[in-house]
């Protein structure tokens, strides 16, 4: 795969610097973090190599590896490592004792049992102590914060993916970690900052 098929993500061009400035903060005294659902690889390759006080463990479906160590093979960086296989619902946890958890625009993509097992997995694995980056449209009180995220959540709909969660249903799903910062992002998303 060459630089000009690597997979590319308009939305992850678009945010990850915005992202970055959060984790900055948020995982400055992490070490070891897991990404849950790597996509295209892009944010792995930027935010790690911003964050090379990390070791940025990748992972995805097996379909997606391939475009993730495509980005990688462009990178210098040597705290990024090749995605492990992750499929919720399939997978157990990936091995390792991780501190911190990032996932960006996977949440909304899940179906529901899968999005609370996520949330579920995270809250028994992370280390003690550890953080949780969430990022991504979430609705408030079950209302959308916006009317492009209602659009948007129709169309995830009718596409078949399980739509924008509730923060109020992630608390419940969560149990063992608590919702430190609700963050507001641009284009109507968040990062959610938990804490085991």
């Amino acid at each position: 795969m060459t630089s000009i098929d690597k997979p590319f993500s308009q939305s992850c061009e678009n945010n990850k610097q915005v992202i970055l400035n959060v984790l900055e903060l948020v995982l400055k005294d992490s070490s070891n973090l897991l990404e849950i659902g790597s996509g295209t690889g892009q944010h792995a390759v930027y935010l790690g190599e911003q964050l090379s006080h990390l070791t940025w463990q990748t992972s995805d479906m097996k379909q997606n590896h391939k475009g993730i160590l495509a980005w990688l093979a462009e990178s210098s960086a040597n705290n990024i490592y090749a995605p492990v296989e992750f499929t919720l619902g399939k997978s157990d946890w990936p091995q390792g004792e991780f501190d911190a958890v990032f996932t960006a625009n996977t949440t909304h993509i899940m179906q529901p049992s899968e999005a609370k097992l996520m949330m579920q997995m995270v809250a028994q694995n992370l280390s003690h102590g550890g953080i949780f980056c969430q990022y991504g449209p979430f609705n408030i009180n079950g209302q959308y914060t916006s009317e492009s995220n209602q659009s948007f959540d129709e169309h995830l709909e009718a596409e078949g993916c399980g739509g924008i969660r509730s923060i109020e249903e992630l608390v419940v799903w969560a149990n063992g970690m608590t919702l430190e910062e609700k963050v507001e992002m641009p284009a109507n998303n968040f990062i959610l900052v938990w804490r085991k």
